[in-house]
């Protein structure tokens, strides 16, 4: 038996907004400088990664991208600063919250999880 812990930021009507699943889609446009390219690796449409991008501003009202329109080279996006510092403190909050899960766990382990054979 195992634990698996889902960390997520919700709204105030508990809809969630953030997830590691939009974590992984930052880290992507960090990567490539794309929106485009870091929903395509996820298997994203463009139109719905640009929804949970903007939702994600909307929540946090702050600006997590600077873009830079296309034209002939093309456009590019980079993370702000903010997203950066947002980023890093998300995850060491998700390590931090499956640590402590784990640490709760081990007691319902030694309960209920199977006994050795």
């Amino acid at each position: 038996m195992r634990l698996h812990v889902k960390v997520a930021l919700a709204s105030e009507a508990d809809e969630e907004f953030c997830g590691s699943g939009l974590l992984q889609l930052l880290e992507g446009i960090g990567r490539h400088g794309s929106i485009h390219q870091a929903a395509q690796d996820m298997d994203l449409s463009y139109v719905k990664a640009l929804k949970i991008l903007n939702r994600l501003e909307r929540e946090l009202e702050e600006t997590l991208l600077v873009r830079h329109k296309g034209g002939a080279s093309h456009g590019s996006t980079e993370l702000t600063p903010f997203a950066r510092r947002f980023m890093g403190d998300f995850a060491k909050m998700r390590e931090e919250a499956r640590r402590a899960a784990d640490r709760a766990f081990k007691g319902f382990e030694k309960r209920y999880g199977r006994k050795p054979k």
